[in-house]
């Protein structure tokens, strides 16, 4: 048997054979990343989502809860390279991608430009506490994150593959934020909102912290074989009525539109863009994978609405003086928009 008839296409075999190695790496990798991370096992699932359906993660706690750890042990475990920035508000666009200096040739003596690449040209980017730099380098990033490239005194500049930006964000309460710009947060395939240890974990934690230990992180997957990987989560079909629920959801949210349900209309200034629904679908492709799955559901699509749109929705006011979020509108959208 050549390939497999799924809900919405045919599937090779070979594919078949990939999302079975792809479903036994994950559970691999997330057996590594428990001998340094203490639970959080949902952040680690859409983490992996995102690096298999190409996408950014914005990842949003207090200080404090493991997420450069998490992050340099996930580039660990995926045998990728990592550079960490520390966003701060003295910091340049050029400290980022990097700089021209100008140089002597030896032979000819005469000078010419030397472009010194930035922390911008590795694998894994953790961009960490990224509100907390002025705008103007926050889009820094921009060019990289959507092109994977950057334009240095006029010369563009392929960045390694695969690339991923993983930054983190401080609450804006906090002293010190700058808000991201709308363009910049959607940029990111999902807002991650990394909570709390449990009762439990606090104390595992605990334990396993204030003892000498040596931990290694063993690499299940390399760069080349997550790039294959990411080729066969594309190629996972898609029936018409998965396209059509996550539209809907989208469209649900954009105030003052005819398809707009009436939390949408009462609770936000803005909806989700278009990039919402592609995001949608691309991240339940690669979470059904992740399952061992060949075909995407409404119930892949229900699961990462939050992380793909809670930073896409502008709510109002009222909605803030009510106390609600933009979970609870995608809630309200999620159980109104029926699946079938």
């Amino acid at each position: 048997m050549d390939a497999a008839v799924a809900e919405g296409g045919v599937i090779p075999q070979d594919d078949l054979q990939a999302v079975e190695t792809l479903r036994a790496a994950y559970h691999e990798i997330k057996a590594e990343l428990a001998k340094m991370i203490v639970g959080q096992d949902e952040v680690i699932e859409q983490l992996l989502i995102a690096i298999f359906a190409r996408g950014h993660c914005l990842l949003e706690g207090v200080p404090g809860l493991a997420k450069t750890l998490l992050i340099s042990s996930l580039s660990q475990a995926l045998e990728l390279s990592f550079k960490r920035i520390q966003f701060t508000p003295d910091l340049m666009p050029s400290d980022i991608t990097g700089t021209e200096i100008i140089q002597d040739d030896p032979e000819t003596r005469e000078r010419k430009y030397k472009f010194l690449p930035g922390p911008i040209f590795a694998n894994v980017i953790l961009a960490d506490e990224i509100n907390r730099t002025p705008p103007k380098t926050q889009a820094a990033l921009l060019e990289a994150m959507q092109e994977r490239q950057v334009t240095i005194g006029g010369d563009i500049y392929q960045l390694q593959q695969p690339f991923f930006v993983l930054a983190t964000q401080n609450p804006l309460e906090q002293e010190g934020t700058y808000p991201l710009p709308e363009a910049q947060q959607d940029r990111f395939l999902f807002k991650i909102l990394v909570d709390y240890p449990s009762d439990a974990e606090e104390t595992e934690i605990m334990k396993s912290v204030t003892v000498s230990r040596d931990v290694t992180i063993s690499p299940i997957l390399n760069g080349e074989q997550i790039i294959a990987f990411q080729e066969v989560v594309k190629r996972v079909p898609v029936a018409d009525h998965i396209y059509d629920f996550a539209r809907k959801i989208v469209r649900a949210t954009r105030a003052g539109r005819d398809d707009a349900l009436d939390v949408a209309n009462d609770w936000t200034v803005w909806g989700a863009g278009p990039r919402a629904s592609i995001n949608l679908i691309s991240a339940a492709r690669a979470r059904a994978v992740l399952k061992g799955e060949v075909h995407v559901s409404t119930e892949d699509i229900a699961a990462i609405a939050k992380p793909v749109m809670r930073h896409r929705i502008g709510l109002n006011f009222s909605a803030q003086a009510e106390g609600l979020t933009a979970d609870n509108l995608v809630e309200m959208i999620l159980e109104k928009v029926p699946s079938k």
